[in-house]
């Protein structure tokens, strides 16, 4: 074939792209047919927000935007001959315009009056599945409390109940109560301790070996009302699927493994500190909603997050400074997580120096992002970490433990988990554990202090007067102190 026919035979090929409604005849047209977006996303293999975002200006490309031609064309062809076809007089709808029925039950739809949300209780002017509920979740957030003045006594106020047409009918989900969720793990540790009758060793054993289902009914109890779900398969890209059985993915989690080879002369002694939490404080990440879409060049939107194949900046402090990409040797570009990304792109900042180049990025795999899908979820851990490290119940506080660190690490594919299965997500989550690590060195670094050692989740190491800088305890935002010894004899 001459260079001629090939270009005769690609333009043969090429097609325009099909024309589609504008974007709010979009949305129309599927709730007319009363379809939820979860629903259609599904049919064409994309996620509801994706959807969402086709239905607010986006637009579909190459195969995908065929088949959503497609389906809008069958729904107004659909809705046509719904129109022309009387209705039996017993069956009638109430209504002469199907585009303007009521939007299925898993659709954000406004209130006319503001109600309080089931989630934090303050006031919201929206609700999704027939619950209240606040769509930014920023705006989610329990009001803080007001102390009663001095000439008021302390009496609780009697709630009132809101009338019976504000109430949502034959809910799908009962209302969130905000006690519900710590109770969970204080019945679990009680119960266990009444089964082996008071041994605490046995109560943990067991609670240990439970700890990833009862994880996940945790999980699920603070989601009530969510707008997004989580558990379930979506398609995954090539990258995140192991080459063997005992193998790894491509995706690079930047994990730092790094000692200083020539400190200071008199540095004195070395205090080896552990972060509380690491896994725990790393839940609060920028997440990938829905299946991940492919996109190439140079380009990052905050909006969004995944997976990106970047050529990494060269790092020039590695005599007093770990690199944010980890110990990788090899040279050239590399997958890596949106924690990683964002973290060297800050770096190239002037906040920072900068300290190095910004990446460069070269392909991705993305999808709308939110920071707050695992927050309720990692507050009521939290919550009941800190009551039982105060309440010195050790028995608890190794349950709490084994349900988050065995939570990330199940996530991805494993035997032990299969109600949840998002690789993406656990790269993700343990990348930000590495970066939350990685960004304590630097803080010591520039307090003045000699970062000795940088290690795994949760491990550094520092010479100088560290308390300055971080605070001494067992909460997740404290450190404690593991050892301490002198360069000269090694950590012991």
């Amino acid at each position: 074939m001459t260079d001629f026919d090939a270009i005769d035979a690609l333009l043969a090929n090429a097609r325009t792209p099909t024309d589609l409604p504008p974007a709010e005849q979009r949305r129309a047209l599927r709730q007319a047919l009363n379809l939820t977006r979860t629903q259609v996303a599904q049919t064409l293999g994309v996620s509801p927000s994706t959807i969402g975002g086709w239905e607010t200006g986006r637009d579909p490309s190459g195969e995908t935007r065929e088949k959503y031609a497609y389906f809008l064309t069958a729904a107004q062809e659909k809705l046509r001959t719904q129109n022309e076809t009387p209705a039996h007089p017993e069956t009638a709808p109430t209504t002469e315009h199907p585009t303007t029925a009521a939007p299925p039950k898993d659709e954000d739809t406004p209130l006319p009056t503001p109600h309080p949300c089931v989630l934090c209780g303050a006031p919201a002017t929206d609700q999704i599945e027939g619950y209240p509920q606040h769509l930014n979740p920023e705006d989610c957030t329990p009001p803080t409390p007001q102390p009663p003045t001095p000439t008021q006594p302390q009496q609780a106020p009697t709630p009132t109940p809101p009338p019976a047409h504000q109430q949502p009918t034959t809910p799908r989900r009962p209302p969130q109560n905000q006690t519900r969720t710590p109770d969970l793990i204080a019945r679990a540790v009680h119960k266990a301790l009444d089964t082996h009758h008071g041994d605490t060793q046995a109560a943990t054993a067991e609670l240990q070996r439970r700890a990833i289902p009862d994880a996940m009914t945790l999980l699920d109890t603070c989601r009530i009302g969510a707008r997004y779900d989580i558990v379930g398969h979506p398609p995954l890209p090539d990258i995140l699927r192991k080459k063997s059985a005992h193998g790894a993915d491509e995706v690079w989690e930047a994990r730092p493994h790094w000692t200083r080879l020539d400190p200071p002369p008199t540095p004195g002694e070395v205090t080896a500190l552990d972060i509380n939490g690491a896994y725990l404080s790393a839940l609060k990440t920028h997440l990938p909603l829905g299946t991940l879409e492919y996109s190439t060049g140079n380009v990052h939107s905050r909006r969004r997050a995944g997976i990106h194949l970047i050529t990494p900046p060269e790092w020039d402090h590695h005599p007093y400074l770990p690199n944010p990409l980890g110990n990788r040797e090899e040279p050239g570009p590399v997958w890596v997580t949106e924690p990683t990304l964002r973290l060297l792109q800050r770096l190239a900042t002037e906040q920072y120096g900068p300290l190095c180049d910004p990446p460069v990025i070269h392909e991705s795999f993305t999808s709308g992002a939110t920071e707050q899908l695992f927050e309720k979820f990692r507050q009521a851990l939290r919550d009941a970490r800190e009551k039982a490290i105060t309440e010195e119940d050790e028995v608890t506080l190794e349950y709490v433990k084994s349900m988050y660190s065995k939570f990330v690490s199940t996530m991805g594919e494993s035997n032990f988990n299969r109600a949840l299965y998002r690789p993406d997500w656990m790269h993700i989550i343990r990348s930000q554990a590495f970066v939350n690590l990685w960004l304590k060195a630097h803080k010591a670094h520039t307090a003045g202090l000699t970062v000795m050692r940088v290690m795994g989740t949760d491990e550094l190491h520092i010479a100088g007067d560290w308390r300055q800088v971080f605070t001494e305890g067992r909460g997740v935002t404290q450190v404690k102190v593991k050892d301490v010894y002198t360069p000269e004899t090694g950590r012991q």
